[in-house]
């Protein structure tokens, strides 16, 4: 295991951010990086936590439950995302462990979170899911159908719905993904104005299309494997 190559990964990732946000005449403070762990041993978790990350992300509950468990000891403060798909069955445990939940794709999934923050002092916020690359395969409102159910989402006020969220389509590259980021920006700026909310965030940009994101508006970008590459034994 290079731990080295983790600190100096995660610097990479950091710089790339910074100048991506610079050329789109952004404050560079106003992106925050999710390091994504998803089937990432404890072991290379903690070097990234050394190394100054703090905003953590993980796809499944279940694991997500696990590393909460096994890092509850970390010096650091870490801040949990979960970023994938979120059953509501899962969703009453998950609930008290997370910073922010990135896909919230659907109506019925909202209003099982809006009920849990009832029950709250701390709820996480949310961003909802948009399926903008049209894969049947994906989670998430169709395109700008999330328009129809503007109202359903603003009705649920005890949730915390701070913005949209997007997965480009499989197989692209940066500006291939762009057209999806763009997508999701106009969408969002629509649903702001029907629901009276802000919505200031938009979690989109992975390993291979983070900075198109950013140059996008990217306020938050969900990046794995770019961090632990050439890490791993």
């Amino acid at each position: 295991m290079n731990t080295d190559r983790i600190r100096e990964n995660l610097a990479s990732v950091q710089d790339r951010i910074v100048a991506a946000a610079r050329r789109a005449g952004r404050d560079p403070s106003t992106v925050t990086l999710v390091a994504v762990t998803k089937k990432r041993p404890v072991e290379l978790v903690r070097p990234l936590l050394e190394a100054g990350a703090r905003d953590l992300g993980e796809n499944y509950p279940q694991e997500l439950w696990e590393k909460v468990d096994a890092l509850s000891d970390s010096p650091m403060p870490i801040r949990w995302h979960l970023i994938g798909h979120l059953q509501g069955n899962k969703a009453r445990r998950t609930f008290p462990m997370v910073r922010m939940i990135h896909a919230v794709d659907s109506l019925k999934l909202l209003q099982t979170l809006d009920e849990l923050a009832a029950e709250s002092a701390n709820p996480p916020e949310v961003c909802l899911q948009v399926n903008t690359s049209h894969e049947e395969a994906k989670h998430g409102w169709k395109d700008a159908s999330i328009l129809d159910d503007s109202q359903a989402i603003a009705a649920c006020t005890r949730i915390k719905v701070v913005g949209l969220m997007t997965m480009a389509a499989w197989g692209t590259d940066a500006e291939t993904a762009r057209p999806s980021f763009v997508r999701l920006r106009a969408i969002r700026d629509s649903l702001a104005r029907l629901t009276g909310r802000p919505l200031p965030h938009l979690s989109m940009g992975m390993s291979n299309d983070f900075e198109a994101a950013v140059e996008e508006g990217a306020t938050l970008v969900r990046v794995g494997s770019a961090l632990f590459e050439g890490a791993e034994p």
